[in-house]
């Protein structure tokens, strides 16, 4: 019996157009009114996952920033793990010798030391991975980052480095020198207490080490009375990986990488062919 299913975002539950499809928010409808918990397991902050929830009319609890914080349907905090403020300034340091760029994810929002290159970067990836795609369309939705209030343009990190008040929740690294960005991620864990994980190839999402979907899944689960043999997860890539080694069945999407695929108990179809709506509901189906 399934009674929680944990569902990623980003190369999952959204297509290439950064939206939930009818057919996906009719099977999380359809496991919701059968009385089964859905909770959203993301790398995005909370404002940019609920964007999208907003916009499908969906409602979910939501496991943000991999896990750095949770939130209720309610819109409420339910915990948070920041990073410690020695591993923050580490982790930077290493970043900035070896000019990698990189966002700061905090309770006060994401901060990004250059819109340009923000914006750049994910034209970079998206384009990569879907050739298809139009740039000038996905740079219209990257710029929207900014205009909406989703991420905050600064010229330094310096004077956030230098806040007590804040909290950080994650480091997301970008660079297509991957040798380059592998060794900052070994570095930064060996040198540090902070978790390093990937949500693609060109990227790392640097959190506190509390701060990872599986932990974040298996506490959630935990305050329901469900337990983990009782859960699905359902992602496509390395910041999954902690809540498939939790979960009772763990799902990969047909568009996942073949290592990612391996370590799962079955796959479903991709993200632009409504790969949730068809696990969910083989789910429902074997009940």
């Amino acid at each position: 019996m399934i009674k929680c299913i944990a569902s990623d975002m980003d190369g999952t539950l959204l297509n290439r157009e950064d939206k939930i499809s009818q057919s996906n928010k009719e099977a999380i409808e359809k496991a919701q009114e059968m009385g089964i918990e859905v909770v959203i397991a993301t790398g995005r902050s909370y404002v940019e996952a609920r964007h999208v929830l907003n916009e499908a009319n969906l409602n979910c609890p939501v496991i943000s920033i991999n896990g750095a914080v949770v939130w209720g349907e309610d819109g409420k905090v339910v915990t948070s793990n920041p990073m410690k403020m020695e591993d923050v300034r580490t982790a930077a340091a290493i970043l900035d010798e070896a000019g990698i760029f990189y966002e700061v994810f905090t309770n006060e929002g994401t901060f990004s030391c250059s819109k340009g290159h923000s914006v750049a970067t994910i034209v970079d990836i998206m384009v990569s991975a879907f050739p298809d795609l139009d740039p000038a369309f996905v740079a219209m939705k990257a710029t929207e980052r900014f205009e909406s209030g989703y991420i905050h343009a600064v010229d330094s990190y310096k004077e956030l480095f230098e806040r007590e008040d804040l909290e950080f929740y994650k480091f997301l690294a970008f660079s297509g020198e991957l040798d380059t960005l592998t060794g900052c991620g070994k570095t930064i864990s060996d040198s540090t207490s902070l978790a390093v994980s990937s949500s693609g190839k060109e990227n790392l999402e640097i959190t506190s080490l509390e701060a990872q979907k599986g932990i974040a899944l298996e506490k959630f689960v935990a305050a329901r009375n469900i337990s983990l043999s009782e859960t699905m997860a359902i992602g496509d890539s390395f910041n999954d990986v902690s809540m498939f080694k939790k979960a009772g069945k763990a799902v990969a999407m047909g568009n996942a990488i073949s290592e990612i695929k391996e370590i799962c108990d079955e796959v479903t179809l991709p993200n632009d062919k409504d790969g949730v709506a068809h696990a969910i509901l083989k789910a429902i189906a074997e009940q």
